[in-house]
């Protein structure tokens, strides 16, 4: 797989450490990014990834930066494309020429809080609980099919630091289980919803904190 991120790179970091410790059995053939100035660069680096960075502002639109870093990503000849805390929309017509080959980590229980700004909005409207969740990447802005999620309390004095700090490694589990399903054959996106061994999914996996997910 190849691995698209755009900030400090703790996710990448933990999917790096899956695969080293066998918890995770593929092989991450790049990291690609948007922002040539991303901690998350120094740490592939560091581990012998290799890395492609491109400017948005390089290019005339939005459109043809998303054909251009996409071509790079196939030439790396990944199995499946995995966004983790990559920050630009994606191209609809790029989108759906990776349908099925690419997922993405969002920090909300879809289908509430696409895009930006879900900590806030989870507080804002009181919510009791809060979490994250995988899915298939899709056109349309966080809507694709999901395919697992992991669920944990808003605590009284929470602030929007506190839930992120608190939902970090319980987000990053996720993704290196949801992962490994995927190449396990297990997981995989059907003709209109998520599979999990050739049957669909009435409701996205529930992950544990500290088990794995329920049922499994």
């Amino acid at each position: 797989m190849v691995v698209l991120a755009s900030g400090r790179g703790g996710t990448f970091s933990a999917l790096l450490d899956a695969t080293q410790s066998g918890a995770l059995p593929v092989e991450i053939r790049a990291l690609l990014t948007d922002r040539r100035t991303a901690p998350v660069l120094q740490i592939a680096e560091a581990r012998g990834v290799p890395v492609v960075a491109l400017r948005p502002r390089d290019f005339p639109d939005r459109p043809s930066f998303d054909r251009s870093l996409f071509e790079r990503v196939a030439a790396f000849e990944p199995q499946l494309v995995v966004l983790a805390g990559y920050m630009r929309v994606i191209d609809a017509d790029v989108a759906q020429a990776w349908h099925a080959r690419m997922i993405n980590l969002h920090p909300s229980l879809l289908p509430k809080y696409p895009g930006l700004d879900t900590y806030r909005q989870v507080l804002a409207a009181g919510d009791a609980t809060y979490g994250a969740s995988v899915h298939y990447v899709t056109p349309a802005l966080d809507a694709g099919p999901v395919i697992s999620r992991v669920e944990l309390p808003v605590l009284d004095g929470d602030t929007e630091d506190s839930l992120a700090g608190r939902l970090r490694p319980f987000e990053q589990a996720l993704l290196v289980a949801s992962i490994a399903l995927i190449a396990a054959g297990r997981v995989a996106l059907g003709r209109r919803d998520v599979e999990l061994d050739g049957r669909s999914l009435v409701q996205p996996l529930r992950f544990e904190p500290g088990s794995g997910f329920a049922g499994l």
